[in-house]
């Protein structure tokens, strides 16, 4: 068994954020940036990069942000795709976004080794991130069992926040186009019990490819 340095243990636990990818300049970021006294501000460019996760969100911690990309790198990974690999989004709208996320360890893998966890957590990372773009809202509050969807969301970003809007999340580690489609469908008909007068954003996101379906109910 290989003994950890404890001075560096202490130096990983100090970190405050999770290390950027080594990306080429050329590539944008797209984040909601935490600022002092909790206001958050939009960034806009072409790059999603989970490391954002960590600045949190108004309805994420920093600490779970991170977890939420940690859980996507592996997913990523697990599948063969490298740094800048290209997001297809189909639905909503079409386009597409290199992906960064956190460096993958050996350890990262054991603490993700539940295909199920990993591939739930994050689906969700991306999805809040991707949300941001595609629709324009944000994640501003979890929502409870029973609802049907996992968040409420809002425009702006500024306290009080709004519900404008929910959004439910779907992961699926390796699947086909028919896969997806299934688990849209399926995730469309689960917002039913919660129907009013907000609307309701599905995204399913696929590792394999790696793509995401997005649509509004």
């Amino acid at each position: 068994m290989t003994r950890i340095d404890p001075q560096e243990y202490q130096k990983r636990l100090d970190k405050p954020t999770c290390p950027s990818a080594d990306l080429p300049d050329s590539y944008g970021k797209d984040s909601l940036v935490k600022e002092p006294q909790n206001e958050w501000k939009i960034a806009t460019s072409s790059m999603l990069d989970l490391n954002d996760l960590g600045n949190g969100l108004p309805a994420i911690t920093p600490d779970f942000g991170r977890v939420l990309a940690e859980a996507g790198g592996v997913c990523l990974e697990s599948q063969g795709h490298v740094q800048g690999v290209q997001l297809r989004v189909r639905g909503y709208s079409n386009g597409s976004y290199p992906l960064a996320w956190p460096p993958v360890t050996e350890q990262t893998r054991r603490c993700w080794n539940d295909h199920e966890v990993a591939t739930e957590h994050g689906a969700m990372g991306i999805a809040v991130l991707l949300a941001q773009k595609e629709i324009s809202y944000t994640v501003i509050e979890r929502s409870r069992k029973g609802t049907g969807f996992d968040y409420w969301m809002g425009e702006g970003v500024d306290e009080p926040f709004q519900h404008e809007a929910r959004l439910e999340i779907s992961g699926i580690r390796k699947g086909s186009d028919r896969d997806v489609q299934a688990r849209m469908r399926q995730k469309l008909k689960q917002t039913d019990r919660s129907d009013g007068s907000l609307p309701a954003y599905v995204i399913v996101v696929e590792f394999g490819q790696p793509h995401a379906e997005v649509q509004e109910k």
